[in-house]
């Protein structure tokens, strides 16, 4: 009786592969995170409100990411919202000087 329970338990995969929207969710959660990072770092240089609006936000849009990820429009949605919390953080303009030397 163990036997055959341990073959069904073998024969059924374990992992299955990542659909495209959380492949897009992945993604998008690590670019966020890495503004949050970013703010974080960097947190002498804002003003308390701009650090505590910026933290909301990027919690807000993290908690809400997957539903994002999941509309038709999900793309336009997100990098909208990733250029805006960048316009904060201003990363990528960091991270292309970095490229640039």
């Amino acid at each position: 009786m163990m036997r055959n329970g341990m073959s069904n338990v073998l024969a059924t995969p374990q992992t299955q592969a990542p659909s495209a929207t959380s492949a897009l969710t992945d993604f998008y959660r690590e670019e966020f995170v890495k503004h949050q990072r970013c703010l974080q770092q960097n947190r002498e240089y804002y003003s308390a409100k701009v650090i505590i609006e910026a933290e909301a936000a990027l919690a807000h849009i993290l908690t809400r990411l997957e539903q994002l990820c999941c509309k038709d429009d999900a793309d336009a949605v997100v990098s909208r919202l990733l250029h805006q919390i960048d316009l904060v953080t201003r990363l990528s303009a960091r991270s292309d000087s970095r490229q640039a030397h």
